[in-house]
């Protein structure tokens, strides 16, 4: 199912975590290599970071048993003053974070017993496992956080910054554009989504007379691709990550055995079966139909669109007009039709970045040109729609510019500030707690003076 946000986290590398992947030595004297504070940095550790890295194909700039410690140390300074501070990190937002972990390692590895045997660790102590490490991440983030929350840049600021850059140091900005949108969703027969609730009933009273397995209803009839192949299930998951009309009518179950009545979200039409619930995160089945849109409808959609691209194109109207006044996507009907870059928060975008569907015409469009209407999924709920777009903007691959790329420079120079403030930081840290590194730890070059107080 789709939840409301945005799942682009699988910026969760490859298989994250491959630490937890085993190389368990509990039988085993462990070598400790470090000694930050009262707590060592044992060679396991470093190991198995060093694996985790390889497995990410991550190129680590340096020898890597003099790299890694260092940064083993580094946030162990970090989680120390975070104790200090008493930072607290709440439950909710870490077991979140770790739902999401073990979905995408069951999605990826197939079941729940493969993740276990890959991990080598039972689900309890994996989750637990992760629940540690993402709390730890998400203090150290937050003590960052706090000694750098006074950064903010000005004008002059960047300007100064973006003088001092050697012109062949300049970064290089991708190709980038600026794109308008005019969207009509066709309206969906009534005829069809009785058709959808009704398939849904059926479901519904098969399972509850116990003539078939949601599970198995789930796997050969539900249009949510995410869940479907494993029966529906969506795994653990906050109220706030579900779609709210979802959150509710799941959270009112109890019966394991019975099935909700019929649901509506942005997604579709779901019927939904409680697995368990833990407190304020819930595990459920659902099985998800989407009511189509007649090919009449859409035939409708591209006939008006064609009509108004000819009267924009013929003075009658502006595209910022007609989007304000017709589109149906709200992101961008008050924005005089400009797409909103959601992981940038600018009105730019890489072509990259463009749906799929929208770049192959944009493509082709010189600026100022309107392309004829086409039918696209929305990107959200997966319903066909009609649009028009217009290439508002181009913008050539360049060295950063300072008029041109004023929000890209001042977040570099607002970065390269935090940057030297959390070097700082570390410097001054180190001096004030304790520090050993074995002997044969010691032949390194060290980013920070470890052995020099």
């Amino acid at each position: 199912m789709k939840f409301n946000y945005s799942i682009k986290r699988i910026a969760l590398c490859a298989m994250t975590f491959i630490a937890l992947a085993g190389h368990a030595q509990s039988n085993v004297a462990e070598e400790v290599a470090w000694v930050v504070g009262d707590e060592p940095i044992f060679k396991s550790d470093i190991e198995e970071q060093y694996l985790q890295l390889q497995y990410e194909r991550q190129h680590v700039d340096g020898n890597p048993y003099c790299v890694i410690p260092e940064q083993m140390a580094i946030d162990k300074l970090f989680l120390h003053q975070a104790r200090i501070d008493t930072v607290e990190i709440q439950n909710s937002m870490v077991m979140k974070e770790v739902d999401s972990r073990i979905n995408y390692f069951i999605a990826n590895l197939g079941s729940k017993e493969k993740v276990e045997e890959y991990f080598h660790k039972p689900m309890p102590l994996l989750r637990e496992k992760l629940a540690d490490m993402i709390r730890d991440q998400y203090s150290i983030q937050q003590v960052q956080s706090n000694l750098t929350k006074k950064v903010k840049a000005t004008p002059a600021d960047v300007r100064r910054y973006y003088n001092t850059i050697p012109k062949d140091s300049l970064p290089f900005i991708p190709k980038q554009v600026e794109v308008q949108i005019i969207t009509i969703n066709p309206v969906i027969p009534q005829q069809e989504i009785d058709e959808v609730k009704s398939r849904l009933r059926d479901y519904s009273q098969r399972i509850n007379n116990g003539e078939s397995e949601f599970s198995t209803l789930a796997i050969l009839y539900s249009e949510d691709p995410g869940t479907a192949v494993y029966g529906g299930e969506t795994g653990f998951q906050s109220r706030s990550v579900l779609l709210p009309e979802y959150a509710t009518a799941a959270f009112n179950l109890n019966d394991t055995k019975k099935v909700s009545n019929i649901v509506e979200t942005d997604d579709g039409y779901h019927i939904i079966q409680l697995i368990e619930k833990r407190g304020d995160r819930i595990n459920t089945r659902h099985i998800l139909l989407r009511p189509k849109v007649s090919d009449k409808d859409l035939t409708d959609a591209i006939s008006k669109l064609d009509s108004l691209k000819k009267d924009i194109e013929a003075g009658k109207f502006t595209f910022e007009q007609s989007a304000l006044y017709i589109s149906q996507d709200k992101d961008s009907r008050n924005n005089n039709g400009i797409m909103l870059n959601e992981n940038t928060h600018s009105n730019r975008f890489e072509m990259s970045e463009l749906p799929a569907e929208v770049g192959k015409v944009v493509d082709k469009l010189e600026v100022n040109q309107i392309s004829e209407p086409f039918v696209m999924k929305n990107p959200r709920t997966q319903r066909d729609q009609v649009v028009l777009v217009r290439l508002h903007k181009r913008i050539e691959g360049h060295k950063a510019d300072l008029a041109e790329d004023y929000q890209i420079l001042r977040d570099l120079y607002e970065n390269h500030k935090k940057a030297e403030i959390i070097d700082n930081w570390v410097a001054e840290k180190r001096k004030s707690t304790y520090i050993y590194i074995e002997d044969k730890w010691r032949n390194c070059e060290f980013r920070y003076n470890w052995l020099d107080k």
